[in-house]
């Protein structure tokens, strides 16, 4: 089973040497009952070598996995069209940092792509800090 998103690694028959990486962009709709199987578009950088009608061989590897942080979707301030988080700066004092959130990972968890790293502390509900903020 694939999913979009996911890697795979391209060999052309022409020339078997080359491996390429390549990202699925869309899967058909329809599956084949009897053999399995539905049409899958990939992406990938042609470095000049593929030719329309050239032959290939995929081989999907699943889900590329990546460490984000994830913290409660309620520790993240929105304001001014960008997303902020505080964390401990020390002698009673929060840091706000801005954040760059992803996808909601349920039980009220979100995202972080980019700002903190995975295992940062995090005010749980930023509407609710009662302490100085230093920037």
């Amino acid at each position: 089973q694939v999913q979009l998103g996911e890697f795979a690694d391209i060999r052309l028959t022409a020339y078997p040497d080359k491996l390429l990486s390549a990202r699925i962009s869309n899967i058909g709709p329809i599956l084949d009952p009897n053999i399995r199987t539905a049409k899958v578009r990939l992406e990938l950088e042609n470095p000049g070598l593929m030719r329309l009608g050239m032959f290939v061989t995929a081989t999907f590897h699943g889900p590329h996995r990546e460490k984000y942080a994830s913290i409660p979707a309620a520790a993240i301030l929105h304001l001014h069209d960008r997303e902020w988080v505080y964390t401990p700066a020390g002698n009673g004092y929060f840091r706000r940092l801005e954040v760059v959130s992803g996808n909601m990972l349920g039980d009220g968890m979100q995202q972080i792509l980019r700002g903190i790293s995975p295992g940062a502390q995090v005010v749980s509900n930023a509407l609710d800090l009662q302490h100085t903020v230093s920037e």
